[in-house]
């Protein structure tokens, strides 16, 4: 059976009534089960987790999507995560029979009728994108929701799908498919912005160091400490663990520790094989965040899939 899971990032996280608003939306899908959603302040970001079949995942997203564009006007938006639209990024993931080219056709659907219905800008991007140079989210990204009012009228950043116009409220949204990613986040016991950023220089792909993490750092307000903040695109190559000890390795040239670290969404089993919650000093760690937990044995869920 093809189980197809979608995580959008939606640009809300201080208000959570609007949250909530949003995944009653998808809620109310028949045929999709929401796995997880969390807020973070500072990012003033959320991810909401779901899976379901094909069909079912596509009706839930947008549900979601529309219902976030009501409540979210990004005119009003202030965060330290990159972001482009209030629904910033809509990934999806294939799971258990499901092929990426599953995954990339209700990518392509999805993103097409949001785009054509909302009149809203998208661009396709990982396994999903039309166009080599916008593979990487990161690229897609670049500038932000303000650099975007100007790029869009430049032909090269035409949308793909949608209105080629840039709209105040909603700003545009990134759809794509991949494979599993971890979201990723490690707590320095520091203000220093420039440490933090020197960290995630020497450590992120693009910058020679490890292969498949993006990484950025920046400061957490509401508690005085910087932050390290990571996307694992490939967690059978770079773990967290692996990058654990990367960047603890980096601070302590700095003379300074790790506080602790999260995970945001879900993370694959197979993620956390070669270490432990206390080594990651994980916080807010529950095994619910293990996707598998939600999937295996869920007889509920499997019978509405077949």
């Amino acid at each position: 059976m093809k189980v197809i899971e979608c995580v959008p990032n939606f640009s809300e996280g201080r208000k959570r009534h609007k949250v909530e608003a949003i995944v009653e939306a998808a809620s109310g899908i028949a045929g999709v089960k929401i796995l997880d959603y969390s807020l973070d302040r500072d990012h003033n970001r959320s991810v909401v987790t779901l899976v379901g079949s094909p069909d079912d995942v596509q009706a839930g997203v947008l549900a979601a999507a529309e219902k976030a564009l009501e409540v979210i006007d990004m005119r009003r938006h202030k965060g330290v995560h990159p972001r482009i639209g209030a629904v910033d990024v809509v990934p999806f993931v294939p799971l258990m029979d499901a092929t990426m080219d599953d995954a990339v056709a209700v990518a392509h659907s999805f993103g097409r009728t949001f785009g054509v219905r909302n009149d809203v800008p998208v661009y396709f991007y990982g396994a999903a994108a039309l166009r080599a140079d916008r593979t990487n989210l990161a690229q897609v990204r670049r500038g932000q929701l303000e650099g975007l009012r100007k790029r869009i009228t430049d032909s090269l950043w035409f949308p793909d799908a949608g209105p080629a116009r840039f709209h105040k409220r909603k700003g545009a949204t990134a759809v794509g498919a991949r494979k599993p990613l971890i979201a990723f986040n490690i707590n320095l016991d520091s203000d220093d912005i420039v440490v933090a950023r020197e960290i995630a220089r020497l450590i992120r792909t693009s910058s020679g160091g490890l292969d498949h993490v993006m990484a950025m750092g920046m400061m957490l307000d509401s508690r005085k400490k910087v932050q390290v903040s990571m996307n694992l695109t490939d967690y059978e190559v770079t773990s967290p663990r692996r990058v654990f000890d990367a960047v603890r390795e980096q601070a302590a040239l700095h003379g300074v520790e790790i506080i602790e670290s999260e995970i945001i969404g879900l993370t694959p089993r197979a993620a956390l094989a070669d270490t432990t919650v206390e080594y990651l000093k994980l916080t807010r760690f529950r095994p619910e965040m293990i996707l598998e937990s939600h999937i295996e044995g869920d007889h509920e869920l499997l019978s509405s899939l077949e």
